[in-house]
């Protein structure tokens, strides 16, 4: 009976947040505190309900309840237990039941350590969470019930994909959900402004830290797929602008220019037009990505659903969504003044090209993704947009963006001398571009202009973001910890073009045919082939190499490469092997097996690589710093009163 427990809880969960949608927004309206006050019990009970049903989900892919339709799918009796409760999210009912979970769990958290809010105020953004949750509940019930059972119940399942059967997608889709149902908090704050007609500053800063911790989550979920596909799907690299890995990089390039935008907007009261459009961008941007995901449009080793009705479903869901919102936008719109006044060479002009060169960005992802399944929806034909667009659009920005990542951090609010920052600015400028230049010519004795120009950039954000740190260290001012948490993340940045631009310049790849004994060199390492061996895993078999690594006389380690058959299905699935280190990965798969006891392998040398990850991590510390500011942490009568503050960030 517990699926059945399960289910039930759901029902009560939607019954729940329909009450929370509609009450407490009464209450506001009316300005009823008895109505007002049912918004937060009502977000708690609905997280109580909502994590019985998860729990009881879990319990049944625990226990091999093969009664339950979509356990007896996705598990089977010698899953491993990691991949038993990983495998709860692993498809397209049960990750559903985790974004309504992590929803509610946002929801609560806002209801909890937000009580120095307003409670007219509260009671509106908990509700617009609320009319959320209560799409997702509906989705769920009516066309994605996790616990749908079978009858007779096999006495076996099929097994979890064996491509999720991985340490890194057991974290990576909770962590990426985290960020983006994480932008739903920005959303609803958004429009319970728009609602309420008060679209002062105050409001910026009650939803930047939200904003960020979100951006923070979504940065971690979007490396740890990287991470995945790298050491998972066995082609050597970290991104393949596959529509559902641009479907979560979108919402990022939008919420990346609204915490730009917000801090305008909490500084100087300006942008609040632009911060409250790119609140409802960035949520519509996740929805649009769980659009991709689930409706059946493409094929991706990412998608879930091939059930055109939940594509009917979800899109329906996101007209409502996203056109009630931008309809409420122009309705409140008029009513919108930004008070803060600025010269055009300014930080706040900086930071709106700034944002307008991301949105710029996210539109071309945009148009890259969704151009191929338009065309093929109305039967013109099918084409394919690739890695050359994608790569071309985004040098045609990294560039600006990269100069604007320098010198914005040092212009002052509300206007600046250029001839001030010029002073400054202009020697680190030709400093790092003549030594990004000629950075290719002692690596590889030859330029290259585009590696050239890639690690001039990553000079350039490093080097000046560090002369505006040792400035203010130099005049004894306080480092405030967004202070900190921003020069934590541009050093981020900068930090991962040097692995994107290394890595992809000098990266060396050989397809080749291995037999026992035969030795193969790649970018001065000696790969020995010894032979295959039988191992037997948990739950598959597999033809395991070893390749012993040498450099010169010293042998440096060993690579185990496998081909894996799992329990379930039977399909052959290729388990690199890489041997890792800060500056290089030397990376192994092991291909079909040929005649004579040789088989086919690819060898990767992949420099500096891990910057890529470790640039992300970068980033995401320093969105955690800015957080743990102490403002954020005013009562809001202090919030209230104070000025805003037109002194340096």
């Amino acid at each position: 009976m517990i699926p059945e427990l399960g289910h039930f809880a759901l029902i009560i969960a939607f019954a729940i947040s329909i009450v929370q949608s509609v009450v407490p927004l009464i209450g506001a309206a009316r300005n009823e505190a008895s109505l007002i006050a049912v918004a937060r019990p009502a977000a708690l009970a609905q997280l109580l309900f909502i994590g019985l049903a998860y729990a009881a989900l879990t319990h049944a892919f625990i226990v091999h309840d093969f009664s339950v339709l979509y356990v007896s799918e996705h598990s089977n009796l010698v899953q491993p237990l990691m991949y038993r409760i990983s495998g709860v999210w692993g498809s397209h009912e049960g990750s559903l039941l985790l974004w309504v979970l992590i929803l509610s769990i946002w929801t609560v958290s806002v209801a909890a350590f937000s009580r120095h809010l307003p409670e007219i105020l509260m009671a509106r953004v908990l509700a617009v969470m609320a009319m959320i949750s209560t799409g997702f509940l509906a989705f769920m019930l009516f066309t994605s019930n996790p616990f749908e059972r079978i009858f007779p119940a096999p006495l076996d399942g099929n097994e979890l994909n064996p491509l999720l059967q991985d340490p890194g997608l057991a974290i990576h889709p909770p962590m990426l959900y985290m960020g983006y149902v994480g932008f739903s908090v920005a959303f609803a704050f958004a429009v319970a402004a728009l609602l309420g007609g008060k679209l002062d500053a105050t409001w910026a800063r009650w939803s930047r830290p939200w904003t960020t911790v979100a951006w923070c989550f979504l940065t971690i979920g979007i490396a740890l797929g990287s991470w995945w596909a790298y050491n998972e799907l066995g082609w050597g690299g970290w991104w393949f602008w596959d529509p559902v890995e641009n479907a979560s990089f979108m919402p990022w390039l939008v919420g990346t220019a609204l915490i730009h935008s917000l801090a305008s907007t909490e500084k100087r009261g300006v942008f609040k037009s632009w911060t409250v459009l790119l609140a409802i961008l960035a949520f519509s941007l996740s929805l649009l990505g769980t659009f991709i995901v689930r409706s059946g449009v493409l094929v991706s080793v990412h998608a879930f659903a091939t059930d055109p009705a939940r594509g009917v479903f979800i899109l329906a869901f996101l007209a409502v969504v996203v056109g009630g919102s931008l309809a409420l936008y122009a309705w409140r719109s008029g009513k919108v003044v930004s008070y803060g006044r600025f010269q055009w060479f300014s930080r706040e002009s900086a930071l709106l090209l700034n944002n307008i060169i991301l949105l710029t960005a996210a539109a071309a992802v945009l148009v890259g993704t969704l151009y191929p399944l338009v065309v093929d929806a109305f039967g013109i034909g099918k084409i394919s947009v690739g890695r050359p667009y994608f790569d071309t659009m985004f040098s045609l920005v990294a560039i600006p963006l990269a100069l604007l990542l320098g010198i914005g951090p040092a212009i002052r609010w509300k206007g600046d001398n250029w001839a001030r920052i010029s002073r400054v600015m202009t020697t680190i400028f030709i400093v790092s571009l003549v030594t990004g230049l000629l950075l290719p010519f002692l690596i590889e004795d030859e330029l290259n202009l585009g590696t050239g120009l890639g690690l001039a950039a990553a000079l350039w954000i490093a080097l000046t973001t560090l002369k505006d740190l040792f400035s203010r260290l130099s005049h004894k001012l306080r480092l405030s910890p967004s202070y900190a948490g921003m020069v934590i993340a541009h050093l981020g940045v900068a930090i991962f073009i040097v692995g994107v631009t290394i890595t992809m310049s000098y990266s060396v790849e050989k397809d080749l045919r291995v037999a026992p004994g035969s030795s193969y060199q790649i970018a001065d390492y000696d790969f020995h082939f010894q032979g295959t061996r039988k191992v037997k895993g948990e739950n598959y078999l597999a033809d395991e190499a070893v390749i012993e690594i040498w450099s010169g006389n010293e042998k440096t380690g060993e690579l185990f490469p496998q081909k894996r058959v799992y329990s379930g299905k039977g399909n052959p699935m290729t388990d690199a092997s890489i041997d890792k280190s800060l500056f290089r990965d030397l990376y192994a798969a092991l291909g079909e097996e040929l005649d004579n006891g040789a088989w086919s392998m690819r060898v990767y040398y992949k420099p500096m690589i891990r910057w890529i990850w470790l640039g992300c991590i970068f980033m995401a510390i320093g969105g955690v710093l800015a957080i743990s500011d102490r403002r954020y942490r005013q009562t809001v009568r202090q919030k209230l009163t104070e000025k805003l503050s037109v002194s340096r960030a």
